[in-house]
C-alpha cells in the first residue's frame, strides 16, 4: 500500500472576520499562503504542501471563505474582495506570523494580488497562477462581461452573476458536474479547438451542455474527484458563486486604486491552453509596468487552467525556485 501523502497535514481552524477558517498545514519555516480558485478548496494544493515543507516553508493551504470547512456568510456582499482580503490577513495573525509570502489560482490569484496590493507590509511576495494581474479599473465588469457573448450564447461569468440560477443547474448532480468542468479546461480532456466553447451558455441552455462527457482528466482520480464533491454536496455551491456576484463592489471597493502597480517580488505560471491566460495577454504584456518586482512569468507548453495539479512537479519547482530567491 502507498503511503498517505496527506497523512502529515495539520488541520486546523481559526477566527476570522467570517467566522471561522479552515486551513491546513504541513512543514515549518517561513509562512506561504496558497490560495485556491473556483470550484476548489484547499485540497487543490494537496501537492504542493509536501514539496513546500520539504524545502524548508510553513506551508498554508486555506479554505476560502465559502468553501470547505470556513464559515458561509448568508449574505451576498460578505464576499467581496476587501473582506477576503482581511480574511488573509487574519490567518497571518493566527498563526503569529507578521508575514507571508501568498500564492494563489485562479479567483486565488486575484484575492492574493489584492492582498499584496493592499497590504504589502504584510504580503512580502506574491505568487499567481493562472489568472494574470491587472491592477484596478476599467469598464464596470459586468457591463463588458454582458457584451462578451454576443446575440447567440452568454459569457459563463453572466451565468454565475445571477443568484440561484448557477446553483439550479450543478446542486442535483454535483459530482457530474464538477467533473465536466474540471475536463472542460485540462488539456486533456479540454473540447477540441473549433468545439463549442465551455465558457458559454447557449441561450435556454446549461454550461454543463458543452462539457466533455465520461472522461476524466489524466491528474484527477475518482477518490479526489468524490472529495471535491463531498465538499460541495455538504456546503452547496452559492458560497462560492458568490465571488462572481461581488465583481461590481470589488470595482467600486478598489477603485482608489486604480491602475496600481504590485511593487513586491512577483511570479507568474500560466498555462498556454488556459483561456484565462490566453484571453489577458496584454496583462502580460503589461507586467514591467504593473509588476516591476516580477521575477519571471513562465507559460507551460500544453498546459491547461489547473495548473498546479496538472503539472504538479513543474509548478512545484518553479515555487521553490522563486521562494529561494526571496531568502538570498
Amino acid at each position: 500500500m502507498r503511503p498517505d501523502p496527506t497523512a502529515e497535514f495539520r488541520h486546523r481552524t481559526v477566527e476570522a472576520p467570517a467566522g471561522r477558517l479552515h486551513l491546513v498545514e504541513q512543514g515549518t519555516g517561513p509562512l506561504v499562503l496558497l490560495v485556491h480558485g473556483f470550484p476548489e478548496s484547499w485540497y487543490s494544493w494537496r501537492r504542493q504542501l509536501p514539496a513546500l515543507a520539504a524545502a524548508g516553508y510553513r506551508a498554508v493551504a486555506i479554505d476560502v471563505r465559502g468553501y470547505g470547512r470556513s464559515s458561509r456568510p448568508a449574505a451576498t456582499d460578505a464576499y467581496r474582495m476587501l473582506d477576503l482580503v482581511e480574511d488573509n490577513l487574519a490567518v497571518v495573525r493566527a498563526l503569529g506570523e507578521e508575514s507571508a509570502v501568498i500564492i494563489g489560482h485562479d479567483w486565488g490569484s486575484n484575492i492574493a494580488a489584492s492582498s499584496a496590493l493592499l497590504h504589502p507590509a504584510v504580503f512580502r511576495a506574491v505568487g499567481l497562477l493562472s489568472v494574470p494581474y491587472a491592477p484596478p479599473g476599467g469598464p464596470r465588469p459586468t457591463d463588458v462581461f454582458s457584451r462578451i457573448g454576443g446575440a447567440e450564447q452568454e459569457f459563463y461569468v453572466s451565468y454565475f452573476q445571477e443568484p440561484g440560477r448557477a446553483e439550479a443547474e450543478i446542486e442535483p448532480d454535483v459530482r457530474g458536474w464538477l467533473a465536466g468542468f474540471y475536463a472542460a479546461l485540462s488539456a486533456d480532456t479540454m473540447p477540441d479547438e473549433g468545439d463549442p466553447d465551455p465558457h458559454f451558455v447557449a441561450h435556454g441552455g446549461r454550461l454543463r451542455d458543452r462539457f466533455p462527457a465520461g472522461t476524466l482528466p489524466a491528474w484527477l482520480s475518482k477518490d479526489e474527484l468524490d472529495f471535491y464533491a463531498a465538499e460541495f454536496e455538504r456546503t452547496g455551491l452559492t458560497g462560492a458563486l458568490n465571488r462572481y456576484r461581488n465583481m461590481d463592489r470589488d470595482w467600486e471597493d478598489l477603485a482608489p486604486h486604480r491602475g496600481a502597480p504590485i511593487e513586491q517580488p512577483s511570479l507568474f505560471v500560466g498555462g498556454t491552453l488556459d483561456a484565462s491566460t490566453t484571453w489577458m495577454a496584454d496583462a502580460v504584456e503589461a507586467y514591467p509596468r504593473t509588476l516591476p518586482g516580477l521575477s519571471a512569468s513562465h507559460l507551460l507548453e500544453g498546459c491547461g487552467h489547473w495548473i498546479q495539479q496538472e503539472r504538479p512537479d513543474e509548478v512545484n519547482r518553479l515555487l521553490t525556485d522563486w521562494l529561494r530567491t526571496l531568502r538570498d
